[in-house]
């Protein structure tokens, strides 16, 4: 099992924590993750660290699909890639309707046809076998609308890409799951229970590596996990709170919540009623309080040095290869890498 490092989108003022980096660059961790939501972007931040690092990979988690034409994401993939030596790692994502319609200005559309004709164009692109030509539902190469010029001619990328640079998809639902499967190299899921795995997420991986003749070994399923390492394991669970009442009672209207979905198929529907109940009234601190400590203990790594290795022991059981850590706490970086690498 590999690492990572989860470094997520910035609050008002960006700050990374490049010594922490820096360190799992020297450890031997596999990759840092930059995300984005409506603030800062994931690809400035991720060249600035590719600037100050030597061989830990660099990836998206994610690049927002609505935010760049595909081909823009294609250009930018393979600019990072070179100038880092071959160590980018392209992850995307669509988003919600409220962040899309919301922030972007898009139509969410349909998230299996637009994802499909996204990553298609996008390894077209980066491939280089030829101009690149799409007729697609969502994408059209060249343009062909009422309103073109009818002047655009179909182009080949200047820059030469990588053939083989891996994408990541970061999914949750089922049918996002086995598209993931099907169409990725790699799957970036939020919330991510090893316990639930074979329950909830294997059907739908085993589908999608069906449909493109795939095995396991070919599909690195890279989860974020929260780590809170701590003599305190009340206050290590606290420190987790936060986030699961964040995404499973705000990231999303009531009706159309991802997490609230996942949550619910955990197990925890009652739960997740009482986190977005609370959370969509403005009461934040009972909707963190309602968070049950089974469910944490599932989505996350808390407690003692000496706890959160029996936790690995439970994500070791499952065919992940990647666990990226989301944590900003160097001392945890060091420890985790003693007990993994």
């Amino acid at each position: 099992m590999r690492l990572g490092i989860m470094t997520g989108y910035s609050g008002a003022r960006i700050d990374l924590p490049l010594d922490m980096i820096q360190e799992a660059d020297r450890l031997g961790y596999y990759a840092v993750w930059t995300a984005e939501a409506y603030g800062s972007d994931a690809v400035s931040p991720l060249a600035w660290i590719g600037a100050q690092t030597k061989q830990i990979h660099l990836g998206t988690a994610i690049m927002q699909m609505p935010a760049r034409t595909p081909a823009m994401t294609a250009m930018t993939a393979i600019t990072l890639d070179q100038l880092s030596g071959g160590r980018f790692l392209l992850g995307l994502g669509l988003s919600g309707p409220q962040v899309v319609e919301g922030w972007h200005g898009e139509a969410y559309g349909k998230p299996l046809k637009k994802t499909r004709e996204y990553v298609d164009i996008v390894r077209k692109i980066v491939e280089r076998k030829e101009p690149v030509v799409y007729d697609g539902e969502y994408y059209q190469i060249p343009y062909h609308g009422e309103d073109a010029t009818g002047l655009g001619k179909p182009l080949k990328s200047i820059i030469h890409g990588r053939a083989e640079m891996p994408i990541y998809l970061a999914a949750i639902g089922p049918k996002n799951v086995e598209l993931a499967a099907e169409i990725a190299d790699g799957w970036l899921p939020m919330f991510f229970s090893p316990r639930a795995y074979q329950e909830v997420f294997a059907a739908p991986v085993e589908a999608g590596l069906k449909k493109a003749g795939k095995t396991i070994d070919q599909f690195d399923i890279a989860p974020m996990v929260h780590v809170a390492m701590g003599d305190d394991l009340e206050i290590c669970y606290n420190m987790v709170r936060p986030f699961v009442a964040l995404y499973v009672g705000g990231m999303g209207a009531q009706g159309k919540n991802f997490y609230y979905d996942l949550m619910c198929r955990y197990g925890y529907k009652e739960e997740a009623d009482a986190i977005q109940k609370f959370y969509l009234s403005g009461q934040k601190a009972e909707a963190m309080s309602v968070v049950p400590d089974s469910l944490i203990d599932e989505v996350a790594l808390c407690g003692s040095k000496a706890r959160i290795k029996d936790q690995l022991e439970m994500w070791k059981e499952v065919p992940l290869t990647t666990l990226n850590l989301a944590t900003m706490d160097i001392d945890t970086t060091r420890a985790i890498a003693e007990l993994v690498l």
